[in-house]
């Protein structure tokens, strides 16, 4: 059992845990959240003792072994499959021993200590972590240095996961993978036969893989019980309780004050009215619960709408070296609502199809039709390191305002979802977090028509990814999406291509399929469904010919929806000047015309809004024939 008893932790002068408790039973599968900067992995390096407590206590069972992703990740020449089976440093120390010891009763005990530890699978059980992590038999054999960071921090993953410590603490271990690696990690860790504390903003994650959730805020910690989603509802319901509470007792406070304030001076009534006084100042007021705001992300609309297709591919082939293609046989359509999601392990080339569709790489084969004047904005992870050190948030968007007035440039930043005491921070000091809302507003500063998005949400709490779905949603132009975030992507697309096999195609499936085909092979339902419909050539082109024919009704909609618009503009300037007493004594003939004029347009504006939900759903029905 983890025991935290009243414990304090205090980082650089800030109180981040203030007399904290929680009890963490053997074997439970925990989530730790919490808004960031709220003291997650400061726990967590108290856990370990690599950080000393105020106050209070950590208890753990004698001779526990913790486990947890080490911070730099292997750069040197062993085979991936060495660094991982050296993890479990009693087998390699049984090994090593067994090949100098001399002793037969030793030698016997070593043996049957290897055969407990179940050392003869060790080599197989280490492959098959590597292999869920994405490498394949051949990258298992080559040197930990032929691999990038991310990938490298994927091999430290998967050597804490192989030695199966007793207390397994993550600290966002999706960070580096992919949605395929994310759906293996998830089934690994619900049949961990140990503990498991685990910090991430993934809420699928939370919703599978562990059986309670611990949330830090107000520097305490308190146990859920449930998956994530029910830890959201479960809070919400004591949020309500307690609102009910606090607004009967404040109901009961202000009685006893009335009394009080009424029969205070009478004789016959000061012993009642001294009581009620000391009952007011036992009563303890109702703490509600806490629920900070997060800032709201804002992405401009495109400056002008552009037509469909907006980009068209045929027969394209894309690489980086001529001759060389990383993906080919491309031929597809993109149109200007497309909410599209890429799917595929990390290596398959999504990446690389983004760029192409940035216009960072071109075609060695094949022809792509982009419409004209088409803005393509495009966001990565990578990009973060683009952004000068030692200038501020004020600064960056100065450069791309540089005639604006200050007050201008701020109001950009702020719409970023940068507070005001961050647009004066260098970039170096920012948050993670910070960096992406920075970076993701520069890249969106012209109002793209096309907004691609590659690993958006490593640096994001689960309630600022929220504010992102929200966003993306109220974004009217296309959305090119990677990620392995399925929430985010389940909420925000409407698409699924699979890049996969040197192409990339539309995905005739759901996400649930998409897990059942990386978890456990084919779907039987999907491949079912598959044999009832056309070939996938045939599929395309009746789609491209469908969505052609809809082009006059779909322009129809956007016309309908800008006069909608208008007229909401109007009614509401109209209102504005109603709302002021004034008008109507200084000027109450034009009070007067005003009030009939917003009479008339409410009348037309109802008129639109009609047509408009008619015309959709005309959209709808002929979209899903």
């Amino acid at each position: 059992m983890l025991t935290i008893n009243d414990l304090s932790l205090r980082v650089a002068g800030r109180l981040l845990l203030d007399h904290a408790s929680l009890a963490l039973p053997a074997g439970a599968k925990a989530g730790l959240v919490g808004r960031n900067g709220t003291g997650k992995t400061t726990l967590f390096r108290a856990i370990t003792g690599d950080l000393a407590a105020e106050t209070g206590s950590i208890s753990l069972p004698r001779n526990m072994r913790i486990g947890q992703v080490a911070q730099e990740a292997p750069g040197t020449e062993e085979p991936l499959i060495d660094i991982v089976l050296k993890a479990d440093t009693e087998r390699a120390a049984l090994l090593a021993e067994e090949e100098t010891a001399k002793d037969p009763h030793r030698i016997a005990e070593i043996h049957l200590r290897l055969m407990d530890i179940d050392a003869h699978s060790a080599e197989a059980r280490a492959a098959t972590v590597l292999s869920g992590l994405g490498f394949d038999d051949a990258a298992q054999k080559r040197p930990a240095s032929s691999f990038s960071g991310g990938w490298r921090m994927r091999v430290a993953l998967a050597s804490v996961l192989f030695a199966q410590p007793d207390l397994l603490l993550l600290d966002e271990p999706t960070n580096y993978l992919d949605l395929e690696g994310t759906l293996w990690l998830e089934s690994y860790l619900s049949k961990y036969p140990h503990t498991v504390l685990l910090i991430s903003h993934d809420r699928d994650l939370l919703n599978r893989a562990v059986t309670s959730i611990v949330h830090l805020e107000q520097q305490k910690l308190t146990l859920w019980r449930g998956g994530y989603d029910q830890f959201e509802r479960q809070r919400a319901e004591k949020a309500a309780l307690l609102e009910k509470n606090r607004a009967k007792q404040d109901a009961a406070r202000k009685h006893m004050e009335e009394f009080v304030a009424r029969f205070r001076a009478k004789a016959t009534k000061a012993r009642q009215a001294q009581s009620r006084l000391k009952a007011l100042e036992r009563m303890k007021p109702i703490a509600t619960l806490v629920d900070e705001t997060v800032r709201p992300f804002s992405f401009p609309e495109p400056v002008k709408a552009a037509a469909s297709p907006i980009i068209a591919v045929e027969g394209g082939s894309v690489g980086y070296q001529p001759g060389k293609p990383v993906l080919r046989h491309l031929s597809l359509r993109i149109d200007a609502d497309d909410r599209i999601a890429l799917l595929g392990a990390n290596g398959n080339g999504k990446s690389t199809f983004a760029k192409l569709l940035a216009g960072r790489l071109k075609l060695e084969a094949g022809t792509m039709t982009v419409a004209p004047q088409l803005r393509v904005s495009m966001f990565a992870q990578h990009q973060m390191d683009d952004l000068r050190p030692d200038e501020n948030a004020f600064e960056h968007v100065r450069r791309l305002m540089p005639d604006a007035p200050e007050s201008k440039v701020r109001s950009r930043v702020a719409r970023m979802g940068l507070a005001t005491e961050k647009m004066n921070t260098a970039a170096k000091d920012l948050s993670g977090g910070e960096k992406a809302r920075l970076l993701m507003g520069l890249a969106s500063f012209e109002g793209p028509n096309l907004f691609i998005l590659d690993e958006p949400t490593n640096h994001l709490d689960i309630d600022s990814r929220e504010s992102l779905i929200q966003a993306l949603n109220d974004f009217s132009g296309a959305v090119i999406l990677i990620s392995h975030d399925r929430h985010l992507i389940e909420a925000t697309v409407d698409r699924l291509w699979l890049v996969r096999d040197g192409t990339v195609k539309p995905y005739d499936g759901d996400l649930g399929d998409y897990r059942q085909l990386v978890t456990g092979g084919a779907s039987d339902r999907r491949d079912r469904r598959e044999a009832d419909k056309a070939s996938k050539a045939d599929r395309r082109r009746e789609a491209a010919q469908r969505r052609a024919a809809l082009e006059p009704l779909a322009k129809e909609i956007k016309t309908t929806e800008a006069l909608i618009e208008r007229l909401r503009q109007r009614i509401g300037a109209i209102e504005s000047r109603l709302a002021d007493p004034a008008l109507y004594e200084k000027e109450p003939g034009k009070a007067a015309d005003l009030t009939k004029e917003r009479g008339e347009l409410a009348g037309k504006l109802s008129v639109q809004e009609d047509r408009w939900l008619a015309l959709s759903a005309e959209y709808e029905e002929a979209l899903a024939a």
